[in-house]
């Protein structure tokens, strides 16, 4: 016989939590269901501060964009249908597939099932629930208008992960060409070309200059191999350590922009996700001021635009119009600017601002599939041709051997 804490709700929707004495946890089980309560949560009472540690062991887990999308269609579609808050939040904790974020929304449905609102339990969880979340999800509370939401969020995050998939679709075969053919050309430098060298000394050739300039490379690549690992590794570290700092990421954002063709497409995805970002939380029902201070906190690893948000709620602030303090930073086309005057001027600067963003994923689209178009050819023709010079680079003094062996 135990004791075992619990939390019920009855078919009024009424939430009580409570603790009875039963033979084990099935037994409370069944003897809750058979008084017609839904069972939120229950667990024994000396396992209480265990099932609190893990919790918080929980909390900091990951959860993937795809994971979030599911999550905000099933809240929409359960809380839409007329399913309670709660129960909507305990059914999805208990079988989500991923732990992380059943227990996150475990802790989640409890803070709610007390009294709290459901934004405010949101925030307490920052890794799994972005400052986007919460705003849109108060927005949602405070209109009534929760399930419209909800659904609007996930329009938002599954655009997002569209855009995320389809760079990664682009880089990928790059990144596994240019991987597999610079294993092929280590492996040529660092073995096959210092056991053609060694032939080559025992027969006293005087090498053709390029010969002499791969076997140089060769033996310098294997001499200080280990040494460019170590230097490499650190860099990385000392890399990251530096971009960690305020000055840090500012110089890389700048030298991201600034890189040829690569810049024009960070640029455009940071104000594509802009855009879509702010017109999700006009639409929702969220301030002009509040959504820039939402933006704000979103480009925490970009700070050119964290900085203009910032500039820019200023001004709004104080007065200035939206299109105003947007050009007033500097950052943004004109094109961009000039679109919100005229959203300002008509009264449908979310649908305009939506307009935006779907032409900048549109023009992302766009560099991907030249991006893809052009990278390819490039990567076989110049790998290609510098595994074909390593390879003539050999053959030539194998072709004067057999001139020598003819003679």
């Amino acid at each position: 016989m135990g004791k075992f804490i619990y939390t019920v709700q009855d078919a009024q929707g009424t939430v009580t939590t409570g603790a009875m004495d039963a033979d084990d946890e099935d037994g409370a089980v069944q003897s809750l269901q058979t008084k017609g309560l839904f069972i939120l949560s229950i667990q024994a009472e000396d396992t209480k501060a265990r099932g609190i540690l893990n919790i918080r062991k929980f909390k900091s887990g990951k959860v993937s964009g795809r994971e979030m999308v599911f999550f905000g269609e099933q809240m929409a579609t359960l809380i839409g249908g007329g399913i309670p808050l709660v129960r909507a939040l305990s059914l999805l904790s208990e079988h989500t597939d991923n732990k992380n974020l059943g227990a996150v929304l475990g802790a989640i449905t409890k803070e709610v099932s007390a009294g709290g609102a459901f934004h405010k339990a949101l925030e307490k969880h920052p890794k799994v629930f972005d400052e986007i979340w919460v705003s849109l999800v108060q927005a949602g509370e405070v209109s009534g208008q929760l399930p419209a939401v909800l659904r609007q969020i996930t329009n938002y995050s599954e655009s997002q992960e569209n855009v995320k998939s389809k760079i990664i679709t682009a880089i990928s075969y790059p990144a596994v060409l240019m991987t597999m053919s610079m294993g092929v050309l280590i492996y040529f430098v660092l073995y096959i070309v210092p056991v053609f060298a060694g032939i080559f000394r025992d027969f006293n050739l005087t090498l053709p200059l390029i010969t002499r300039m791969i076997v140089g490379i060769s033996a310098v690549v294997a001499r200080f191999a280990v040494l460019g690992i170590v230097s490499a590794i650190a860099g990385v570290f000392a890399f990251r350590a530096y971009i960690s700092t305020p000055p840090g990421r500012l110089t890389w954002n700048h030298v991201t922009f600034g890189l040829p063709l690569v810049g024009d497409l960070v640029r455009s995805m940071q104000i594509e996700r802009l855009l879509t970002t702010m017109a999700t939380l006009i639409r929702s029902g969220v301030s002009i001021l509040n959504a820039v201070s939402v933006l704000e906190g979103a480009f925490k690893k970009n700070l050119i635009f964290q900085n203009a948000l910032k500039k820019a709620k200023n001004d709004i602030a104080s007065g200035r119009s939206i299109s105003e303090s947007f050009k007033k930073t500097g950052i943004f086309p004109p094109m961009v600017t000039e679109m919100m005057w005229m959203g300002e001027e008509s009264g449908k600067l979310p649908d305009i601002i939506g307009v935006l963003s779907k032409y900048y994923q549109e023009q992302i689209d766009q560099w991907l599939r030249r991006f893809s178009s052009m990278i390819d050819p490039i990567l076989v023709v110049g790998i290609g041709g510098i595994i074909g010079v390593i390879v003539m680079s050999i053959f030539m003094p194998i072709f004067q051997l057999s001139q020598i062996s003819s003679g």
